[in-house]
């Protein structure tokens, strides 16, 4: 697999092309918006509601203690703030995660050393999801002004019962002062066989619905979708469900351009590991009025922050290669982050 950095060369040279000065000198604002599984981010309380978290107990099976949680909190605090920082020089304004146990977990995490001074606001709903785990967005209070945040719930199928995954969480405010809308997702896992990939179509039903109901207020809304799909870009759960584009140059204002699938399928990048085959399961997908010529908000660039530090460093054996989580079968690993690695895209922002 080519797990090469995203080339800062590269951005550049695209950043120049977009942002270069013609008959009229003109000025931007980049900012990076990025997304992260941050797997079974827990506290070490056990939740009755919960029916994931016993195992991330001092007495369950991860032995999982106050130090052990704070070296996870520690550990995401040293890549969330650098993910696309080779070009922004500076944290991303906003951040989608899922994995979060509660809003608790949350507050714990931008209290850190590295992350106490970088003004992050969160936003979260408590799921329906049996597992106890939702997504949340994070985002820079200097940059980013809310304005609406709602959580749809997406019904499923569960042993033959009816059951709920994840909410679907969208957020409308003003990025920059311009107004965007951010939709984070983490779909069902493909661990239950043929009836997951029902669950994930109908999970990219709900996002098309989502987007669909933005755009016929506004046809120019700039849109965002987020997450952990738990599919591939080019999977009919994305592709038919969602409707996505490969297509940058084709792709209409009331279209969803998908930047990961040029990613996965031309340069085999990748953000998880399974039995050595990489899956591009977390993207960031968007809207047409983002590649406008004459956006003031642009989206610009894709990538994977593919750090080497994040990856397990192991030449050999069933898990060569793969990024380093905290646990793993039971054992806790201090210098583990996820076995997701992070995505993210760079917006630029035209200044009068």
């Amino acid at each position: 697999m080519n797990i090469n950095n995203v080339s800062v060369k590269s951005i550049i040279l695209i950043l120049f092309f977009f942002l270069s000065v013609s008959a009229q000198e003109k000025k931007y604002i980049l900012n990076t918006v990025a997304f992260y599984n941050v797997e079974n981010l827990f506290d070490i309380n056990d939740d009755p509601n919960n029916g994931w978290d016993e195992a991330r107990t001092p007495e369950g099976e991860d032995k999982w203690t106050e130090k052990k949680y704070n070296i996870k909190l520690n550990n995401l605090a040293k890549v969330l703030p650098i993910i696309g920082s080779d070009v922004t020089n500076s944290h991303p304004a906003i951040l989608g995660l899922c994995e979060v146990e509660n809003k608790q977990v949350l507050i714990d995490l931008v209290s850190t050393e590295k992350m106490k001074d970088l003004n992050y606001g969160i936003i979260h709903f408590d799921s329906k999801d049996w597992r106890g785990i939702d997504v949340a967005l994070l985002f820079d209070t200097t940059k980013f002004i809310p304005r609406k945040a709602k959580a749809y719930p997406l019904e499923v199928e569960y042993k033959g019962k009816p059951s709920f995954s994840r909410d679907v969480l969208v957020v409308f405010g003003f990025l920059e002062k311009e107004p965007i809308n951010f939709i984070v997702n983490h779909w069902p896992s493909r661990g239950g066989g043929q009836p997951s990939i029902a669950q994930r179509f109908k999970a990219g039903e709900l996002n098309r619905r989502i987007i669909d109901s933005i755009l016929s207020i506004n046809p120019k809304s700039k849109i965002i979708s987020m997450g952990d799909f738990n599919d591939d870009p080019g999977d009919p759960s994305i592709k038919v469900a969602l409707k996505t584009k490969s297509d940058r140059n084709a792709t209409k204002l009331n279209e969803m351009y998908n930047p990961m699938e040029f990613l996965h399928e031309e340069k085999y990048y990748w953000t998880y590991l399974y039995k050595g085959k990489g899956n591009m399961l977390d993207q960031l997908i968007v809207s047409g009025s983002l590649i406008e010529e004459n956006s003031k908000l642009r989206f610009l660039k894709a990538g994977v922050f593919n750090k080497k530090w994040l990856l397990n460093g192991r030449d050999k054996g069933r898990w060569a290669g793969y990024p380093t989580p905290n646990v793993i079968y039971g054992k806790f690993d201090p210098n583990g982050y996820s076995d997701h690695l992070p995505v993210f895209l760079y917006l630029a922002k035209e200044i009068d």
